[in-house]
Order: structure tokens, then C-alpha cells, then sequence
């Protein structure tokens, strides 16, 4: 049976599944947690609830698709790499150039190189990972599909910055948005679990993760976003700054005693938001540890908490009627304790969870009855809308 392996890198794992196709059915799937920090863990689920597990010290992500190749061989998951006939990689920033899922060509890896600018963090890690499958499955035909393209259609109202109008125009400078796959499965997901057609649904949609954005959703439709011309903008995230004045820009190059921006732009995309703020790590369970004994790991959670806030209510306030807020990603998910306190920074919207439905952190709708607004948790499955999208291609 052929095979689809999806791959999702993002800015500090790498989330992947195998599916047998045309049934989409998953064969295999894993997570590579904290790359290129102390402590990487690879983790393998697959056949009768089996499980490997390894933990190696600074695994880069191309070290960590090498090793997933191999052990999906060594585990036996499949017999040859033969098996596998599609790669499908996530990139995040496609610009105006892809606006839609495409098979890979020299021209489409330069291209999404290229890219980088509006992808500094992600772009050129996902263009490694293409020609490092590249180079272990020199026959097999690989895809990309982008997380910007969600949102090429953004009212323009909402996709332009207060910029000269001719400088937008010439250097298609625009909120382009990511973790697109994951708000438009969110979108598609929230209208089943609502029972409205999609192109009715309204909706605020939160993917919190080590990379965090909010969108809102206006008849099943990208409206708003909160990540900009690139990822560094929006909420505070794991290492990113998120909203910052442009003016901090020449102020750090100033008292820093540089004159390369790309230093301070290394600083506000790698040292800083839940890392900077913290003192202690990126990774919110780490802080979450340390919040009690801790006065920077509480701001970071408190700062964390109040930027999303902030959104949340601007886009509540947009949107007019809002179907259901949905929280998804690697903290929306697992975090009910954060979910409960966004919701009830946001109770003057009449939003309110139900503390027992929370708790299970099981799909589906997690607010009270009483709520004016549904509260939904969707695990986010952005690998099967990546093989949908493959599979159109294909067909």
C-alpha cells in the first residue's frame, strides 16, 4: 500500500505522520520535542499502542528526519523506504508566490529559500528538510504545502500596515500570516463539531504553542491574524518577542553597539518572549514549574496570558457574533489551567468554561451551558489536512 509521509517542523519540533493512503489511515506518527536544545526527545507511535522512545542531546532537525527514516525501517513499520511514494513538507512563509499546496522542483526549493525573509526562523529549516528527504528518497516525489496561503485572501482593511500606499504595493509588504493548516483545519473542524456549514461559521481560533497566533474566522474565512509580514509579530511566544515598537529597532542597535539589525533580530526571535521573559526556558511546562518560587517565570505566564487576551478581545469585538473561541497547539491543548485563565480574562464577553469538561481536555465543546459564547478544545490535526491537500495533487 503506498504511503504519504507528512512533515511538520516547526520552530523547535518536528511533529510527523505516516498514512497509508487512499484510506488515510495512520500507520505511524512522532514528535522530535525541544530541537537544538538540551534534552531532545524522539518519540515513535505505532502498532498496538507501541511506543520507542529516545532522548538525544541537541538533535538538529535534520539529524531528526535522518533517524525517523531509519527507525521506521528498524522498528519495522515498513519493510523498505519503497514504501513511501509522497513527502509532504509544511513551510510556513509562501508569500505571494505559492497560494496553494505544489510538488517540489529545484525552481520551488530556490524559491522557497528565497522566502526566508518573511520566515527567518522557519523557511531555511524547512528547506533543509526538503533536501535531506531530498537525499534519502532521491525518487520520491516531494510537496510543500504553505502556511500562509489560509490567509491570501485577508481583507485588505486587515492585511496592510499604515505604510506609504506605493511602498505596499512595490515590495508586497502585508500580514501574511501562519500556522494557516492548523486555523483552516480548526475552521473546518469547529463547523462539523457545531453542525454549521463552514462558510457560516464565526469564529476566534488559538493555536498556542512554542509559536503562537490567533486568527478570526468570518464565514468560514480568514479575516484577521495576528502574525504579520512574519512570524515574529502577534503574541508573545517560546523565543519570540511577538509586538514590539519599531523604534526599539535603532534604540538596541544604539546601546547594544551594533550595526547589524540582523543581531537585534536574532535577539527578538531567539532570546526572547517566554525564554527572555522567564530567565528559565522557552518551554512552558518549565516555567509553569517555576511560577510559584519564581517572580520572572509569573510575569512571563502573566505577560503570556494578557497579550493573548488582547486579541482575543479585539477579534471578539470584529467579528461582532463569534460561534465559538477554539483553543488547539502544543499549550492550547495541554494546558487547562492556561485555557481557564484566558477565558476568564475574557468573562465581560459572557465566556465561560465548564470546569469538569476543561479538565478531560477532550474534543469537543469544554464551556459551560450557560456561556454566551461556546469554548471548544480541538486537537489540531494539521497532517491531515496536508495530505488532503497532497492527495488533490495527485489526483
Amino acid at each position: 500500500m503506498q504511503k504519504t509521509l507528512i512533515i511538520n517542523a516547526g520552530s523547535s519540533s518536528l511533529k510527523w505522520q505516516l498514512f497509508a493512503m487512499p484510506a488515510e489511515t495512520v500507520v505511524a506518527s512522532g514528535l522530535v520535542e525541544r530541537i537544538s536544545m538540551p534534552g531532545s526527545i524522539f518519540t515513535i507511535k505505532y502498532g498496538d499502542h507501541q511506543k520507542f522512545e529516545k532522548t538525544v542531546d541537541q538533535l538538529s532537525q535534520s539529524q531528526a528526519a535522518q533517524m525517523l527514516l531509519d527507525e521506521l525501517q528498524q522498528l519495522a513499520i515498513i519493510e523498505s523506504l519503497s514504501e513511501i511514494t509522497a513527502v509532504a513538507h509544511r513551510v510556513v512563509a509562501g508569500g505571494e508566490t505559492f497560494k496553494q499546496a505544489v510538488a517540489i522542483t529545484p525552481e520551488v526549493l530556490t524559491a522557497i529559500k528565497q522566502l526566508s525573509d518573511f520566515a527567518p526562523l522557519h523557511n531555511p529549516m524547512e528547506a533543509r528538510g526538503i533536501e535531506t528527504m531530498a537525499k534519502a528518497l532521491p525518487d520520491v516525489t516531494q510537496y510543500a504545502v504553505f502556511d500562509s496561503q489560509f490567509f491570501t485572501d485577508l481583507p485588505e482593511m486587515n492585511a496592510i500596515y499604515s505604510l506609504p500606499y506605493d511602498l505596499t504595493q512595490q515590495y508586497h509588504i502585508r500580514r501574511y500570516g501562519e500556522h494557516g493548516i492548523s486555523h483552516g483545519y480548526l475552521t473546518g473542524r469547529a463547523a462539523t463539531l457545531l453542525d454549521q456549514p463552514q462558510s457560516e461559521v464565526n469564529l476566534v481560533t488559538l493555536h498556542l504553542g512554542s509559536g503562537s497566533s490567533l486568527a478570526a474566522v468570518k464565514a468560514g474565512r480568514a479575516f484577521d491574524t495576528s502574525m504579520g509580514f512574519t512570524p515574529l509579530t502577534g503574541v508573545t511566544m517560546g523565543t519570540r518577542a511577538g509586538d514590539v515598537d519599531p523604534a526599539l529597532l535603532p534604540f538596541l542597535m544604539k546601546v547594544l553597539k551594533t550595526t547589524d539589525p540582523n543581531e537585534i533580530m536574532t535577539l527578538l526571535n531567539d532570546q526572547s518572549g517566554l525564554l527572555g521573559l522567564s530567565g528559565v526556558s522557552s518551554d512552558m511546562r518549565e516555567i509553569r514549574a517555576q511560577e510559584a518560587t519564581n517572580p520572572q517565570a509569573h510575569l512571563a505566564i502573566e505577560i503570556f496570558i494578557n497579550r493573548i487576551v488582547k486579541y482575543a478581545g479585539s477579534y471578539l469585538t470584529e467579528l461582532k457574533h463569534v460561534d465559538a473561541l477554539v483553543f488547539a497547539g502544543g499549550i492550547g491543548e495541554h494546558n487547562p489551567k492556561l485555557r481557564q485563565q484566558i477565558v476568564d480574562e475574557l468573562s465581560i464577553f459572557g465566556v465561560k468554561l465548564d470546569a469538569d469538561l476543561n479538565a478531560a481536555g477532550q474534543e469537543g465543546v469544554i464551556s459551560s451551558p450557560d456561556s454566551q459564547i461556546k469554548v471548544l478544545l480541538i486537537p489540531t490535526n494539521e497532517e491531515l489536512a496536508m495530505v488532503r491537500q497532497v492527495a488533490a495533487l495527485q489526483n
